[in-house]
């Protein structure tokens, strides 16, 4: 089990005790979001357990989106409550949602272009700071410069776990798209997460780039014991990676149930399906 210091010298967050294995990784407690006269979210309940990968589909305009930005932090719910890990953090921000293991990638690429991958990936890891101060800093003590080294170990794990040890002195604003969405996956998961949002993470990737991302899901979920939520209109990858599906219809919670009783499920066929 990693301790603290491992924790602070690595960016890894300290492992669970197990004493509270009951607790959801994540879940919602009737979330509402109202938009002025428009409800986007409507008393929207689940839970998503440690290690599992649930899926999040629905038409455009279905909330999807909204209900990312409330669990994240980066909206307040009208209504509501957001717990992580068994604690309500309905009220704390983004920031300190990721300092407790809340982890987000979005629909349009957010890395930031002037810094190499690698220093992209680096970048989750900073805010853990080394000790000691600006005076730490100015005269380069061992213990900080250990800290680096443990932190750029960790980063260039997570670079060839991701498929991006060859670029990872590159620029990320000179790569395609599908290789500045696999940095923001790197990006999300160097600091070990306990929930990770994934919104639409296989738009613009190749095949070969999809199949690595679903591969990296299942081992985030298995070794780290990490929930991941999935966001994704490419319904096939929904279904072999999820082991649950929650469908989203006008903001209310349409279907809940397993990859084959949502294919099943009717109402979900004509609403999302196009099936009459």
């Amino acid at each position: 089990m990693a301790t603290v210091q491992t924790a602070i010298q690595t960016g890894r967050a300290p492992a669970s005790s197990g004493s509270d294995a009951g607790v959801s990784a994540m879940a919602l407690q009737g979330v509402t979001v109202r938009f002025g006269g428009i409800t986007a979210l409507d008393d929207v309940s689940f839970e998503v357990g440690r290690g599992e990968v649930l899926g999040l589909i629905g038409p455009n305009g279905a909330g999807k989106t909204t209900l990312f930005d409330v669990v994240s932090g980066v909206r307040t719910p009208d209504d509501g409550r957001v717990m992580l890990d068994g604690a309500d953090v309905t009220n704390l921000s983004a920031v300190a949602r990721a300092r407790r293991g809340m982890r987000r990638t979005f629909q349009r690429v957010q890395t930031f272009g002037w810094l190499t991958v690698e220093d992209n990936v680096l970048t989750a890891l900073e805010w853990r700071g080394g000790g000691g101060g600006i005076l730490a800093d100015l005269v380069s003590f061992p213990t900080r410069r250990r800290h680096e080294r443990a932190r750029r170990v960790r980063v260039a794990e997570v670079l060839e776990l991701c498929g991006l040890s060859t670029v990872a002195k590159d620029p990320a604003g000179a790569l395609p798209i599908g290789l500045a969405r696999m940095v923001e996956v790197a990006r999300a998961i160097v600091d070990e997460p306990k929930v990770l949002l994934l919104d639409e993470p296989t738009s613009g990737l190749e095949v070969g780039e999809a199949d690595r991302l679903g591969d990296l899901i299942q081992a985030i979920r298995k070794d780290e014991a990490c929930a991941v939520v999935l966001v994704e209109h490419d319904v096939g990858f929904v279904m072999r990676q999820c082991d649950r599906i929650v469908v989203l219809d006008l903001g209310r919670v349409l279907a809940a149930g397993t990859p084959p009783e949502i294919q099943a499920n009717a109402e979900v066929r004509t609403a999302y399906l196009g099936e009459g």
